[in-house]
């Protein structure tokens, strides 16, 4: 089943109603019968389609801001009861989301996903997740709605704490994976996409995880020591890649504000002194001495701006030092934070491209300038959904730039010198 977003596509907003659609039943005439292939042990859980009662819906993913660790994913939407009939009021026994023992079904807890159909009616996950709040709003007179907040599995494993954890010295990924498999979490396998890291996290004495350690806030202490992203995909699985270095993938989207290629209608540009990092302070859990890194020239301009960091995972000092160079931003540079596009101003082919967009890709972002134009290949770290059944579907890329090409502007004192390296002007 699918619902129609003005100038936008078919979607579903689909929740877990806690019923087995194909479950074996003991005593039942037609589940009960043994060795028959329809009606199986485990079953599969049936999905409600929810959007044709829907108001609009909102989804949240990863960060703004490369420093940030990635928090929670989250979805909130609302849903006209009114308009179902009450089927949707937890309080309603003759609904059909009520279970034999008398449980309202649509609980917290129970999984839910939002997606798009592309043109082979291919469901393309935009969000998966599991309801946190159900929250039913009775109006005298008006329509009756239900607000429901969701949040993607960062929150299970942020409600979720550590036995004491004896790790032995493994690379980062090694160590998510450890996690991950430990009997507390038991995180499924099918739900993971984790990459080779890059550093190696130090183990026993001071690195034994204690007793009561929560895992999320663990899990933020790897990404922390390895600096690369672990987040959840928009199909809902924890991803984890490595350190961020100097080269990008190949782009998956060109947005452009000259009527080529995918069109945008709002860009985000930061040229902000909060950019510099001049002296950074990093000490792994192993020593008691810091490893730090100065950018003098960056101090004299800027005053001291210090990132520190007093508990990295990283397993030696040569680790710690290079990190402290890593994270050392000496300059602040203008580049574009954000780009925004509406489906309506899309073709088929392009809203298509873009419901396959996550954090990781890499975009390429042109902003026309008098004279010529800026261009810039960036990073996907952050992504943003509204769906509104009045404007359509709005989607927001938060960005973060690796490499950086500026297309040559005529004439500009920036953009317009020839043979200079940094920024690297192009002929276009």
């Amino acid at each position: 089943m699918a619902t129609s977003v003005i100038a936008s596509g078919n979607y579903e907003l689909f929740i877990d109603t806690g019923f087995m659609l194909n479950a074996f039943t003991l005593d039942d005439v037609t589940r009960g019968v043994l060795n028959n292939t329809e009606y199986v042990l485990d079953g599969v859980t049936e999905f409600a389609p929810m959007l044709e009662y829907a108001k609009n819906v909102s989804v949240t993913r990863g960060r703004r801001e490369i420093g940030d660790q990635f928090s929670a994913g989250t979805m909130s939407f609302t849903l006209d009861d009114t308009l179902a009939n009450g089927i949707l009021n937890p309080l309603y026994t003759s609904s059909p989301f009520v279970d034999p023992a008398g449980q309202f079904t649509l609980a917290p807890l129970r999984r839910v996903s939002l997606g798009r159909y592309d043109s082979t009616n291919t469901f393309i996950a935009l969000f998966v997740g599991q309801i946190v709040n159900y929250d039913y709003s009775y109006e005298l007179g008006g329509n009756n709605t239900v607000t429901v907040y969701c949040a993607d599995d960062f929150y299970l494993l942020a409600q979720t704490s550590l036995a004491q954890f004896n790790v032995s010295e493994e690379l980062s990924s090694d160590r998510l994976t450890a996690v991950l498999d430990l009997p507390e979490v038991a995180y499924p396998a099918l739900s993971r996409n984790i990459n080779t890291g890059t550093q190696t996290l130090g183990g026993t004495g001071a690195y034994t995880v204690p007793e009561g350690t929560n895992v999320k806030a663990y899990i933020d202490q790897i990404q922390q020591a390895e600096q690369g992203r672990i987040f959840m995909s928009r199909t809902g699985s924890i991803n984890f890649d490595p350190r961020i270095g100097n080269t990008l993938s190949a782009p998956v989207a060109d947005f452009h504000d000259d009527g080529t290629n995918i069109p945008y209608n709002n860009l985000g540009i930061t040229y902000n002194a909060d950019q510099i990092v001049n002296r950074a302070s990093i000490q792994h859990l192993g020593t008691g001495t810091p490893q730090v890194a100065d950018d003098l020239a960056s101090q004299t301009k800027y005053l001291i701006q210090t990132v520190s960091i007093t508990n990295s995972l990283l397993s030696t000092n040569t680790a710690a030092a290079d990190l402290a160079n890593y994270l050392l931003v000496g300059e602040p540079e203008a580049t574009f934070t954000a780009v925004q596009t509406d489906y309506l101003m899309l073709t088929t082919a392009q809203r298509e491209a873009l419901a396959l967009v996550d954090i990781g890709d890499t975009i390429t972002i042109t902003n026309t300038l008098t004279g010529g134009e800026v261009a810039q290949e960036l990073s996907v770290e952050g992504v943003e959904h509204r769906l509104d059944f009045v404007t359509g579907h709005r989607v927001t890329y938060y960005t973060a730039p690796t490499v950086i090409v500026f297309e040559f502007v005529l004439n500009d004192p920036i953009y317009g010198k020839l043979d200079i390296q940094d920024p690297q002007p192009v002929l276009g």
